[in-house]
């Protein structure tokens, strides 16, 4: 973002504050994601986290749970369920949650979707390589939390880790090195 020279800085805060607030509303309302920020850390606050990460939980757990014709079907619902995710964390600054979610989606795969992830071969390639990424994503990201949140997180990520080696998804799970086990540090 460039900076303002500054001549016209100066000028700005020279400005009426009533004129400032006006400029600052019509800035704001251009950036639809800047502007659910600040809906979120002014309006809503950190009590409505819990509230958001549930919905986006529902949200996960229930298009999962269906029938879906192909593999890549099943894939294009992850990818949109990561990119709610992914969103979530952008407008709260949720990083646990993020990993939490994450976490969260590739099990309910691994879960639910037995037939789709038992096998590495052409179909399910695609499905099964997102896998394996996103978990070695998760991992990455989980190691960055504070350690007390490894406690939370270490059942369900040794659950993940276990079914990615227990799935079609094994050999790009070594590949990518992934560990059989997370140890909760």
């Amino acid at each position: 973002m460039a900076a303002l020279p500054p001549d016209l800085r100066k000028a700005l805060l020279s400005l009426p504050q009533k004129e400032k607030d006006q400029l600052l509303a019509r800035l704001v309302s251009q950036d639809a994601v800047l502007t659910e920020q600040l809906a979120f850390r002014l309006l809503e606050g950190p009590e409505a986290l819990e509230d958001r990460r549930t919905f986006l939980r529902t949200q996960i757990d229930d298009p999962i749970r269906g029938y879906h014709q192909t593999p890549n079907d099943l894939l294009v619902i992850v990818r949109q369920l990561q990119a709610r995710i992914g969103y979530h964390a952008k407008i709260t600054g949720d990083t646990f949650g993020e990993v939490e979610l994450t976490v969260r989606l590739l099990n309910r795969v691994l879960e639910h979707q037995p037939a789709a992830v038992a096998r590495l071969h052409g179909p399910t390639q695609p499905l099964l390589q997102h896998l394996a990424r996103r978990a070695q994503e998760a991992l990455r990201q989980a190691e960055k939390l504070h350690p007390d949140y490894h406690l939370e997180l270490a059942e369900d990520v040794n659950l993940l880790l276990t079914g990615l080696w227990a799935s079609g998804a094994a050999p790009l799970a070594r590949e990518l090195g992934l560990p059989p086990r997370w140890g909760a540090n």
